[in-house]
């Protein structure tokens, strides 16, 4: 079993014989620091932002415990202070907790007993508060993923519905065939451009809510199922698509990821290609050895602007204006590849084509 990491806590006091007696009766069951003025203590918190408790004595020259609280809440507001008074100083005591400076005081001389108390309830207020700040922040991304949804489907939902009506209202005032089958080919293209975005909802709640299910992985089988949905989908006789598979052993992953991945990334592939390049090209190599998967998507299309690159995983982004997507893909990948414990570069230059890395782990 892992060793569990002592709790860091940090006492603060002018006086010597205190700050022996607090670490020799504490050191076995936690990382005991301690400082004999403010400035000490300011070097601990800054080489140590994982304290979590603090004990400063009231009385100190030059600066009172409460004052030395105020000073660092702001800078350090993560951890829970602890007044240690030896003075029957209620108005000291009001003041600390009026300022909001700290969680609780204990009279000296303090007996074990108060102190073990005391860090056994400022450890569960600090976990606490701890994961209310992550859950905080899990709820605000929730809240700008919804805003971001919210205005994609209203644009890429109901542009595709939009044109398909205006294409029907058109066509029904045209008697020229070729002109009436021009209508059909951009509704076509409407409910194309649909059916990838709701495809993307889709893997997108797949990846959050999902479970990953762990098996044996054959990647030319993958690669021969991605050429055929390619070839058929997209009728890209006019790119040549090159593969490369090496798995020189066995490979365990989630399949559906690792699908996801390939064909979010192929897609781009083909769709960004130069329109009057005459030598397109799509290439993927997948190395299977050393217990990892490598894969690697090369085309020789737009590219996508240096200034562009460290956006592209983000939720709704769109680096090109060439064709409509729905901002969904790379995020998904992104997340796909953090789920597998991944990783993934890209390498990209305008009007010479994209690079994309995928490294997965052997589960």
């Amino acid at each position: 079993m892992e060793k569990q990491e002592k709790i860091k806590i940090l006492y603060v006091d002018d006086e010597i014989n205190n700050l022996t007696g607090f670490k020799a009766s504490f050191r076995m069951s936690y990382n005991i620091m301690i400082a004999v003025n403010a400035t000490d203590a300011m070097e601990h918190l800054n080489s140590h932002p994982d304290i979590r408790v603090i004990f400063c004595d009231q009385r100190m020259p030059g600066k009172t415990g409460v004052q030395f609280f105020e000073e660092i809440r702001s800078r350090y507001p993560k951890p829970i202070r602890i007044l240690l008074t030896g003075y029957a100083d209620i108005e000291s005591v009001i003041d600390s907790i009026n300022l909001g400076n700290v969680f609780r005081y204990v009279k000296k001389p303090w007996k074990d007993a108060d102190i073990l108390g005391a860090i056994n309830e400022a450890n569960k207020f600090y976990v606490s508060n701890s994961l209310l700040a992550v859950k905080n922040e899990e709820l605000q991304k929730a809240y700008n993923e919804l805003d971001k949804f919210s205005y994609s489907v209203t644009h890429d939902m109901r542009g595709p519905l939009l044109s398909i009506l205006g294409a029907i209202e058109a066509a029904q005032h045209i008697e020229d065939i070729s002109e009436i089958r021009k209508m059909l080919l951009m509704m076509k293209d409407s409910v194309r451009n649909l059916d990838d975005f709701i495809k993307s909802v889709h893997d997108y709640y797949n990846l959050n809510r999902g479970e990953l299910e762990i098996k044996e992985i054959d990647f030319n089988e993958i690669v021969k199922e991605q050429t055929r949905i390619f070839n058929f989908t997209y009728l890209v006789s006019d790119v040549e698509f090159k593969t490369s598979i090496e798995q020189k052993e066995t490979f365990r992953g989630d399949e559906v990821s690792i699908k996801l991945i390939l064909n979010n990334l192929l897609s781009n592939a083909f769709k960004y290609q130069k329109r009057d390049n005459k030598e397109k090209l799509v290439e993927l190599k997948i190395l299977v050895e050393n217990g990892k998967a490598v894969i690697e998507i090369t085309d020789n299309g737009v590219g996508i602007d240096k200034n562009y690159v460290g956006d592209i995983f983000n939720m709704f982004f769109r680096a090109s204006s060439q064709e409509v997507g729905s901002g969904f893909g790379l995020y998904n990948v992104k997340a796909a590849v953090t789920k597998l414990n991944g990783k993934i570069t890209v390498d990209s230059e305008i009007n010479k084509g994209t690079s994309f890395k995928v490294t997965i782990q052997n589960k």
